[in-house]
């Protein structure tokens, strides 16, 4: 199961379709590397019960969603590897064996844990898998040995976690010395390689709504209701930019609008790839030589320009479900080689090879 390439997995939990969010924070970065890498890309259907036990069909139509989303953007499954999360048992297994590994403090120190637990105003009313979860998410990735994970920003805190159980695993299981440099750990005789971390060109990308009372931009987020889908079409598309928060002090065209803390810029910037219509129409917009109408139909153009052949894609594979299922079944039996591959060698690392 070894490829010449180096392996990257990376992933979603299934929450809804793909977001522009998604896209700049690792998607994009997925598909650049296709050619380069040994590519494993998960879709973690588990995870999704944390919040929405009661939802089950609500998840499997996700599951299509997000799969059918990575095949528009362009992922291709002859040259990557797409699964489902909870046909691949050995995570589950590893899971509990690495959660021995995490002491309970260290896991709600993880700052997304908590963001999380805010965000979705969980207070106290979350499941313990909640928590299990962010052990999960150490063994989705080690379970394919990868070298490097492609993420968002906001993911930094679980990969830390994952190296942090890679080095205690081949420490306390492997006889590598603690002193390793996290180069070294395969060469010094350990099963698990400690990742690098691959980030986003836009490293956390904010919302089309309003900051909150401290002047905070909120990230894109379904929940949120103000994200950019890369399935909408373009009347939503055209209205959604259209009714973009941008500068409240900004009564008419004419007045001077600011630059800092404005969506409408912050997307420009991410996406616009006419550097110079961007630095003059920020100099007139400062100057009030350009109104926000101008600016946003510039960037619905842009926009289009990376959403429409996505969107045409995506309808092809959402007309044909059972292709789309397919692929996912082929690239789920490819991922469970890899996987119990893993936990054969882990165990017996371990001492629990019995027969």
């Amino acid at each position: 199961m070894h490829s010449v390439k180096p392996r990257i997995l990376t992933g979603d939990t299934p929450t809804g379709r793909l977001h522009l969010g998604h896209w700049v924070g690792s998607v994009e970065n997925r598909v650049a590397l296709q050619d380069d890498y040994d590519c494993y890309f998960i879709i973690a259907n588990i995870h999704a019960f944390t919040t929405r036990m009661d939802r089950p069909a609500e998840i499997r139509q996700s599951v299509m969603d997000i799969a059918t989303d990575y095949l528009a953007a362009g992922i291709d499954p002859k040259r990557s590897t797409m699964f489902i999360q909870s046909e691949i048992p050995a995570i589950a297994e590893l899971t509990f064996f690495f959660s021995m590994l995490l002491p309970y403090p260290r896991v709600m120190r993880n700052p997304t844990i908590k963001d999380e637990i805010r965000d979705k105003g969980l207070g106290e009313n979350y499941p313990f898998g909640f928590l299990l979860y962010a052990v999960g998410q150490t063994a989705d990735i080690l379970a394919f040995r990868p070298e490097i994970v492609p993420v968002g920003e906001d993911q930094i805190p679980h990969l830390e976690m994952t190296r942090e159980v890679a080095r205690k695993f081949n420490q306390l299981y492997c006889g590598v010395d603690s002193h390793t440099e996290d180069k070294d750990y395969l060469a010094k005789g350990g099963l698990f390689p400690i990742v690098d971390v691959k980030l986003g060109r836009a490293k956390r990308l904010i919302g089309t709504g309003a900051p909150t009372e401290t002047g905070n931009l909120l990230k894109m987020s379904k929940s949120l209701n103000n994200a950019i889908f890369l399935s909408d079409d373009a009347d939503t598309l055209t209205k959604k930019i259209m009714g973009m928060y941008t500068d409240p002090k900004r009564l008419k065209a004419s007045d001077p609008g600011t630059i800092e803390n404005n969506p409408l810029w912050v997307f420009h910037d991410t996406f616009n790839p006419d550097l110079a219509w961007v630095a003059e129409a920020k100099e007139r917009y400062q100057q009030g030589k350009i109104g926000d109408v101008e600016c946003k139909r510039k960037l619905i153009d842009v926009l289009e320009n990376v959403i429409g052949p996505i969107r045409a894609r995506r309808e092809t594979y959402a007309n044909d479900p059972g292709q789309v299922l397919q692929i996912l079944k082929e690239g789920t039996a490819k991922a469970n080689q890899v996987a119990q591959e893993t936990l054969v060698l882990a165990k017996k690392a371990m001492r629990q090879d019995y027969f």
